[in-house]
């Protein structure tokens, strides 16, 4: 390799060090091994521009191994973000620095997506190559022509997340698509020979990825690797044999270099060895100027582009704008013009009808399941391999990979995607789900049959846990709507919600309305509204959400017959209603002593609201397989079961 790379790679190896030893704490060691493709990259191929890091035609870098953060931490700074100064790098890993352990999303900084969580940045960097042949097929190759590329390491490789997410990427052929496999065969525990024997080979290209094999410290074999990805007609794996902790005499191809400091005597010898005679933090004036340089070529090549996009520039402003008022107002008004029972997952598929032609950007799809969660509409268009001018995508069973290429979506521009699967597959969603709301990204998960209402296919289905477990993630809206009205409502405030993801928990099974007039207010954005009231005075205030909401209707009515009167509160999300002013919330909480819910799961999420002295109907073990009506009398979720409880209570 020449000098000059060299150099300007051990600026981002000793900048990496010495953060990394400042904190005491990080992994030095990936940074040092991956600074020559990065430098290769960033030099030669990226089109990026740090004075305007949302450049919508920019190049996509993301760190699927996380832990290295250092690395793009460090090639941010040296090619002039502003969102990354040397004090940031200095304060690596303390309270609220932009330069946390793990990359963490900052729109406008550079840092593409939140990783550390191993593979996630694979299935977001297949979202985010998605998105752009989307764009690149609606608006033309003259305003949108750029490339992912996408760092990660053995660990990222072992993760299932990664076969789902690449298996995807080679099945549509998203030649747009770079992997930069960090292939230096270490792992925390010490070799990767410890547990894994993959013939790397075989398996990516068994996924229809080309495969390159190139010693990572190269630069001549470097370039070339990417310069041939460049004209692939399909996605493409560098696997870069690299040495862990380049550079370091003692540490170097060691696990000791993976995820501690080297130590100051190391890094003494490092520097020795790597003929680099400055402190800690000091980068010469002439590499300093060197990596600016690099940063502002993009400056010139966003200005360039910038004529052909102002051509097509408000068809892109109005792509990114949905209307779906019309879409809401128009199935508000079908829902009431046709009063009947209706399963909520039916419900969700007339909204999307009715808003899918009017929201451009919205991106729809299901893992394998798309005619049980009623997620695909005669509206869509299917994209398919090299086929990208559709609007729905068929991800296979691959849960797992379909929320986290959705968050790749959500932050490559303004796609509103939305997938479906069943609730109880949530568990296979949820690292995905919680980085959604972690980057407050705006996506929609669409998850049926989310009771034991679902029947026959018995406990291995029946959510029971997972409200509560998806309840608990802080930023996630969970929405559970108890009739076709309220699912309406619910669609409207996902689609409302920018900076917060949502889940929308859909029933299997048949419900009958319990919103039978229109309103120009959305009850749901309260979270919990009374529905039914049997007296002007009540003793007994009854909560219950989805499904079980009509149950509550009944019990209410069942217990009139006894005078006891009551108020039945439908609760479609608790998050909402947490987030209600005082005045509200004591409204609905505190008009009776005795209060009690209803819901067809996990009995943790209740407490709050009834209190010590109330009652819980719920379910706190496994499900059963039979008919469904028989399963809600053999956990006692009967209006005359709960009801006789309610009485001998009072």
């Amino acid at each position: 390799m020449s000098k000059q790379y060299k150099d300007l790679a051990n600026c981002i190896r000793f900048l990496s060090i010495d953060a990394v030893q400042k904190a005491n704490s990080g992994h030095p060691g990936m940074p040092m091994g991956m600074a020559d493709v990065a430098t290769v990259l960033f030099k030669d191929f990226l089109k990026f521009n740090p004075k305007n890091p949302n450049w919508i035609n920019r190049d996509r870098f993301i760190l699927s191994a996380g832990h290295g953060s250092m690395l793009l931490y460090s090639l941010l700074h040296l090619t002039g973000y502003k969102s990354i100064s040397l004090n940031d790098l200095k304060k690596f890993r303390q309270l609220n620095s932009i330069c946390a352990g793990h990359p963490e999303y900052h729109s406008g900084t550079g840092i593409e997506t939140t990783t550390g969580p191993l593979g996630q940045g694979i299935a977001n960097a297949v979202g985010f190559a998605i998105a752009e042949e989307i764009l690149k097929k609606k608006f033309g190759n003259k305003i949108i022509n750029h490339k992912t590329y996408v760092i990660a390491g053995d660990g990222c490789l072992m993760e299932g997340i990664s076969h789902e997410a690449m298996s995807l990427a080679g099945h549509l052929k998203l030649k747009n698509l770079i992997m930069l496999f960090d292939n230096n065969s270490i792992s925390i525990d010490g070799p990767t020979s410890l547990a894994v024997s993959d013939n790397y080979k075989k398996r990516f290209e068994s996924y229809g990825w080309n495969y390159v094999e190139i010693d990572g410290h190269n630069h001549n074999q470097i370039k070339k690797s990417i310069q041939k990805a460049q004209k692939s007609k399909n996605p493409t794996v560098i696997s870069c044999k690299t040495k862990i902790g380049y550079g370091s005499p003692n540490k170097s191809g060691k696990a000791s270099s993976h995820g501690s400091p080297l130590g100051l005597d190391e890094i003494s010898l490092v520097r020795k060895k790597l003929n680099w005679n400055f402190k800690p933090f000091e980068i010469p004036k002439k590499l300093s100027n060197e990596w600016k340089k690099i940063g502002l070529k993009g400056l010139l090549a966003e200005k360039k582009w910038s004529k052909q996009f102002n051509i097509k520039k408000n068809n892109f402003i109005k792509f990114n704008k949905p209307n779906f008022d019309r879409g809401i107002k128009i199935e508000k008004k079908n829902a009431i013009d046709d009063i009947k029972s209706l399963a909520t997952r039916k419900a969700s598929e007339l909204v999307l009808n009715s808003i899918t032609n009017d929201c451009k950007n919205l991106i729809g799809g299901s893992a394998d399941l798309a005619g049980s969660n009623n997620t695909k509409t005669k509206f869509h268009e299917i994209l398919q391999p090299g086929k990208f001018g559709g609007n729905y995508i068929h991800y296979g069973v691959r849960e797992h990979a379909m929320c986290a290429i959705m968050n790749g979506l959500s932050l490559h521009s303004n796609f509103i995607p939305y997938g479906g699967t069943f609730l109880i597959f949530s568990d296979y969603c949820k690292p995905s789900i919680r980085l959604s709301a972690l980057m407050q990204q705006q996506v929609i998960y669409v998850m049926t049959h989310d009771s034991i209402g679902l029947g026959e296919d018995g406990p291995t289905h029946q959510p029971i846990e997972q409200l509560d477990g998806l309840r608990s993630i802080p930023n996630l809206n969970v929405f559970r709507p108890a009739d076709r009205y309220e699912t309406i409502e619910c669609w409207e405030l996902a689609l409302k919600s920018k900076k917060t993801p949502s889940v929308l928990s859909l029933t299997r099974q048949n419900l009958d309305p319990i919103r039978l007039k229109l309103s120009n207010q959305n009850k749901c954005a309260y979270g919990a509204y009374e529905v039914l009231r049997t007296n002007s005075k009540v003793q007994l205030t009854i909560f219950a959400s989805g499904s079980e909401v009509n149950l509550a209707i009944e019990t209410a009515k069942e217990l009139k017959k006894n005078r006891i009167f009551s108020k039945v509160i439908s609760v479609p999300s608790q998050e909402l209603f947490n987030n209600q002013n005082s005045s509200y919330k004591n409204k609905i909480l505190k008009e009776t002593k005795l209060k009690v819910s209803i819901e067809a799961g996990a009995t943790n999420s209740w407490h709050k609201y009834v209190g010590e002295n109330g009652l819980i109907f719920g379910i706190d073990e496994f499900g059963k397989s039979a008919p469904y009506k028989e399963i809600f009398d053999y956990f006692g979720l009967t209006s005359k079961k709960i009801s006789k409880k309610i009485i001998n209570k009072k």
